[in-house]
């Protein structure tokens, strides 16, 4: 955060309003979400039904219109041997995308579903490159679970923001981000739940 301000405590915004669910990708188009810098190349497709990072070289991250707090994010993920890509949640927190080198790197805080340089996966969940993977993820207050193939790897709390983030206003809601510049990755079923 800026100097002089504190982290906010972000309690939970726990309602009793249901959870209404946002489809974030057509499978067709890129409706509903923007480049994060306009001026940017823009390596992102639509191929098959998937949104595809086709030219990540100088690639900019594709954040969506539709912004949260408390959310589920349900997605699936490709990426290719040796890529590297993530998903920001609220813009500001990265859930990591990888083909893991070793198994080392797999358990670490850059590891495959780590939140990035915050918390590593407790075990390595990961399907090898080109392989469709889940991640399922809920994050609530400061609370946040990862699921990666159905399996739990992180349960914890995140303590502040990652490298990348689009603001460091965390108190406020914000944006899903996908990272495109780091190696080729495909997504679908990109779905959120928020209140």
């Amino acid at each position: 955060p800026p100097a002089g301000k504190p982290a906010p405590v972000l309690p939970s915004f726990k309602t009793s309003a249901p959870w209404k669910t946002t489809k974030l990708f057509d499978g067709a188009t890129l409706n509903g979400w923007r480049l994060r810098n306009p001026k940017a190349k823009n390596g992102w497709a639509v191929v098959n039904g998937e949104l595809a990072v086709v030219e990540p070289k100088g690639n900019a991250d594709l954040v969506s219109e539709a912004t949260f707090q408390d959310m589920q994010l349900h997605l699936e993920f490709n990426v290719d041997p040796k890529s590297n890509s993530g998903v920001y949640l609220r813009g500001r927190y990265e859930v990591q995308i990888l083909d893991n080198p070793d198994a080392k790197m797999a358990l670490d805080t850059h590891g495959c579903g780590a939140v990035y340089s915050r918390l590593a996966p407790k075990e390595d969940a990961t399907k090898p490159a080109g392989e469709w993977q889940t991640l399922d993820i809920e994050f609530i207050g400061r609370e946040i679970e990862v699921k990666l193939n159905g399996k739990t790897i992180v349960k914890d709390v995140v303590a502040g923001i990652t490298g990348g983030a689009l603001s460091p206003w965390e108190g406020e809601p914000g944006p899903l981000m996908l990272q495109g510049d780091h190696g080729k990755v495909r997504f679908r079923n990109i779905e959120v739940k928020a209140r």
